[in-house]
């Protein structure tokens, strides 16, 4: 049984954000600087690497607030259990190459420690790769050069520049060697922009290489955009997709290279149209029997005007933005029109996925998308979606220049010189995968403490009807602690007929930053994964999980939660360490991509470290000509062999599971 929370905050209010800082526009996209630091030289081929101004003190109004607000719950209303790994990633097909290696066989370490950092605490990561370019893309036999991969951005036909994709299954095979690594599971795209020639070897491939780790194929990109991205007619709408759906099915059974049938993914609508007006075709009855999930993709906002002038879509100033995603009400207002498609999916039997976000489409915004902001409200927004029913949540990657990538390459160029940067959402998961935890159990219950103050949300996480954990946030902005508060948090007792229910004391883990616009100086329980390319995946720092002794005569836990900051409580140290994983381990790099300014490797690891003689050394590859008996098997030659790229610094992942 859900034992009844009472919760008591003491905390303070002040009036929206205000601060000044210069913003330049120009062809490559928006970059937000400094006004202090105008003379610094930065990469113009990486994200901005600078901090806005900060908002400075707070202007203190409604002083009543100040005193302490008893919070009695209403009748618990359970919510669908919350499967592990809700928080994922969405990456860009035509980016793949940037983030996961540039081949089967050659695998970036940075993303295996970062995207394991989620695994080992979520029990799996999902990961989707595709997005726009996944609906011009093609499967060929090779490419020139070697290569995995080609863009062709001159055949691309919509206001969004998206190239038309050339891959080989090195591609796939390349997931499925990074998931012989961690447990990373994927979903992947099947073109929808051809109708007439359905373009189906994205799913034979991917269910004969990937077996179990393929969690779904998604069948079409947002539809709802289709023509105004100039790909169907103007007057294209849901019934239109519902005969196109039909074909495609119709494709799809009669293919005798798809053994699996019923793993498809729709309708990803983004907003245009309504979920509603899919399921008003009689879409899912239609095709029930091949649709595994149900999914949306949504963005609060965009900043698309940057890059896409248009007169009817006036640019978004930053500044102005930015108190829109220190609040509640933003995840309130993001969820609340999915909550009858939620339903209806329960009782359809389907899961519903987010399977595209962030902070906003076109690449985010600089100053809010990368800094502590999207950290607080991305942690806000997955525990508000888990409490409404969704299944899961895919947190999207773009390209070197976007605002909102939750971890990006050091560009090319400077791979030498630079480490990778991690985005302030990154850590989002790192604390969702944490509250949710591993038992496939999870029910998410957003708490509407301190009298639904949009400002101070709480939730409390149960395991097979027991609280685990509660998250507590705070999106206040205010160094001098004015704007701190502190949560009393009382669990049963005489006032619900129940024996007292706080433990002896409690254990407590901090996301934090000194302000909502820092960029760098962002940690969990005490640990940080570095500045801007400073990064490699492995935390620096000790850990700092805080004991927090609870009055068990007067059945309260008192947590306190900084300004700003997100907390997370766990009420058993089962609890906390269920979700607490051993270290990473450190393996050898066996393959090089300088030959000046690196690591230097002792001959005698690198000589054996692969069981290869050197003549057979060279950069394997699963594209045309390679063993085919090894692909049979589901596994790129040379698995027992992975090669890593060096970035120039001591690597670690965890080993084969």
């Amino acid at each position: 049984m859900h034992a009844p929370l009472v919760l008591s905050l003491s905390c303070s209010l002040f009036a929206p954000l205000v601060s000044a800082d210069i913003t330049l526009y120009n062809l490559f996209g928006q970059t937000t600087v400094d006004p202090n630091a105008l003379q610094t030289s930065v990469s113009s081929a990486a994200p901005s690497t600078t901090f806005v101004t900060d908002p400075g003190p707070p202007h203190y109004t409604q002083l009543a607030a100040y005193n302490p607000i008893n919070y009695y719950p209403q009748q618990y209303r359970t919510p669908h259990p919350r499967t592990r790994s809700f928080f994922g990633f969405s990456i860009e097909m035509s980016v793949a190459t940037q983030l996961i290696g540039t081949n089967g066989t050659t695998l970036h370490v940075p993303f295996l420690n970062l995207m394991n950092i989620v695994a080992q605490r979520a029990g799996a990561v999902h990961i989707r790769v595709g997005g726009n370019t996944q609906e011009t893309a093609y499967i060929v036999d090779h490419l020139d050069d070697g290569k995995m991969m080609e863009k062709n951005k001159e055949d691309a036909s919509n206001p969004t520049s998206t190239p038309v994709l050339a891959f080989t299954p090195d591609l796939i095979y390349m997931l499925a060697n990074v998931s012989s690594l961690i447990n990373a599971k994927w979903y992947l795209g099947v073109p929808f922009n051809d109708t007439s020639n359905w373009r189906l070897q994205v799913a034979e491939l991917s269910e004969t290489i990937l077996g179990d780790n393929l969690l779904g194929l998604q069948a079409s990109n947002e539809p709802d955009l289709y023509a105004a991205h100039f790909h169907r007619q103007s007057n294209y709408g849901p019934y239109d997709f519902f005969g196109e759906f039909s074909l495609f099915t119709q494709a799809y059974d009669a293919d005798s290279a798809i053994p699996i049938k019923n793993n498809l993914i729709a309708p990803s609508v983004s907003g245009t149209w309504t979920p509603e007006s899919v399921w008003d075709t009689g879409f899912v009855e239609a095709y029930t029997q091949y649709l595994s999930h149900l999914a949306v993709e949504r963005y609060p906002t965009d900043n698309c005007a940057v890059i896409f002038p248009n007169p009817n879509n006036p640019p978004h100033d930053p500044l102005q933005m930015i108190g829109t995603y220190l609040t509640h009400k933003s995840a309130l207002s993001l969820t609340t029109q999915y909550t009858n498609s939620t339903m209806l999916a329960q009782g359809w039997g389907k899961p519903f996925l987010m399977f595209e976000t962030n902070t906003a489409s076109c690449g985010g915004f600089p100053g809010i998308s990368d800094s502590f902001t999207s950290a607080l409200w991305g942690v806000d927004y997955a525990l508000q979606m888990a409490n409404s029913n969704f299944t899961g949540a895919l947190f999207h990657f773009g390209g070197q220049n976007v605002s909102y990538n939750p971890f990006t390459a050091a560009p090319t160029n400077e791979s030498s010189l630079h480490d990778w940067t991690v985005g302030p959402i990154f850590y989002s998961s790192i604390f969702v995968a944490e509250a949710i935890g591993q038992t496939n159990t999870s029910q998410v219950k957003d708490l509407n403490p301190n009298d639904g103050n949009e400002f101070t949300p709480a939730f409390a996480i149960y395991e097979n009807g027991n609280l685990a954990r509660i998250a507590l946030i705070n999106f206040l902005s205010d160094a001098s602690g004015a704007n701190d508060y502190t949560a009393t948090i009382y669990v049963g007792g005489t006032g619900f007929n129940e024996p007292n229910g706080v433990p002896p004391s409690v254990k407590v883990k901090y996301l934090q930053a000194p302000s909502v616009t820092e960029k760098d100086n962002i940690t969990w329980a005490g640990q940080t994964l570095g500045k801007r390319f400073e990064a490699d995946g492995l935390w620096k720092g000790e850990e700092n999980i805080v004991t927090v002794p609870c009055d068990q005569a007067a059945n309260s836990c008192v947590i306190k939660v900084p300004a700003p900051a997100a907390a997370l409580v766990f009420f058993s140290d089962a609890a906390q360490k269920a979700v607490d994983p051993a270290g990473p381990q450190t393996f050898p790099t066996t393959v090089v991509t300088k030959t000046v300014n690196t690591v230097t490797i002792d001959p005698v690891v690198l000589a054996t470290s692969n069981g290869q003689s050197e003549k057979n050394r060279a950069q394997g590859g699963t594209s045309h000509g390679s063993n085919a008996a090894a692909r049979a098997a589901g596994v790129a030659p040379g698995v027992a062999a992975l090669a890593y790229v060096l970035t120039g610094m001591s690597v670690a992942v965890r080993m084969l599971w």
